[in-house]
């Protein structure tokens, strides 16, 4: 059916992230339009968590990515040349990458605050607060589906509220729980650059940009990014849930083993196994 969007994790943390986004095609004959959203895995790990959700490499049109860290581009390149997928980046993005990524078969350059378009997917960047060269981060829509992912900023812009507003599901950075980070046994450098205004968000923070954003469309927000050393799915989950007491909205969170099953904005907007 047109303008209907689903979403899942393929794994979302510190050792590896992609985020499948699929639209449907305008009737039932056409194929449905599918992008990875960052891409952490080499090409065998990346086929075998797709196939946990029952797709394969060739059915992805193109890898986009947020950022140069080796957890979101890793496997970007070594997949995009071997499945011929366009890839899709900042200019200040691919600047960054290692010299020695080797080419894509496809490169598409983007400015970080103008929309384009991959098949039935209208897509939009917005830079955010990161400590990196030219980081964005995207809301996907479909028709009047709107997907908002935020998984690496350190702290919380009005553009970035501006740009979540109003979409039916999230994908948001809960990073840490302070508290745990304090008393845990990262090098006190590294707790300083994960607190730092262009780290990471933590649980409360996160709380803090879900409770500025418009809500009113709201029905699927899954905590990504959880450190496995300094934060619980119960922590973040509870961050959450504190913000939308009351609405009508589901909590999930995505693993960096598991992901996250897939979730659907359409009709009956669910998530699915």
């Amino acid at each position: 059916m047109s303008g209907c969007l689903r979403f899942a994790s393929l794994g979302s943390g510190s050792r590896g992230n992609a985020l499948v986004v699929e639209a449907a095609g305008a009737d039932a004959c056409e194929r449905p339009t599918r992008v990875l959203l960052d891409c952490g895995f080499g090409p065998r790990e990346l086929a075998a968590r797709l196939a946990r959700r029952g797709l394969a490499p060739g059915d992805l049109d193109a890898i986009l990515v947020t950022h140069e860290h080796s957890d979101h581009s890793a496997g970007v390149f070594k997949n995009a040349r071997r499945h011929d997928l366009e890839v899709i980046l900042t200019r200040g993005t691919l600047a960054a990458l290692p010299r020695d990524r080797g080419e894509a078969p496809r490169l598409r350059l983007i400015d970080g605050h103008a929309a384009f378009s991959v098949g039935a997917l209208t897509i939009q960047p917005f830079p955010v607060p990161h400590d990196a060269r030219e980081p964005v981060q995207y809301v996907f829509a479909a028709g009047a589906r709107r997907l908002g992912v935020l998984t690496d900023a350190g702290s919380i812009t009005p553009h970035m509220v501006d740009m979540l507003n109003g979409c039916e599901a999230l994908f948001l950075e809960c990073n840490h729980d302070v508290d745990m980070l304090a008393a845990g046994s990262y090098p006190r450098m590294l707790k300083q650059r994960i607190l730092g205004r262009y780290g990471h968000l933590d649980n409360r923070l996160a709380a803090t940009l879900l409770g500025r954003v418009d809500r009113t469309r709201l029905r699927h927000v899954v905590a990504a990014h959880l450190s496995e050393q300094n934060n619980t799915p119960q922590l973040a989950r509870a961050a959450l849930a504190a913000v939308l007491a009351g609405e009508a909205a589901s909590i999930g969170v995505a693993s960096q083993d598991e992901g996250s099953d897939w979730h659907e904005l359409g009709p009956e907007s669910r998530a699915v196994a």
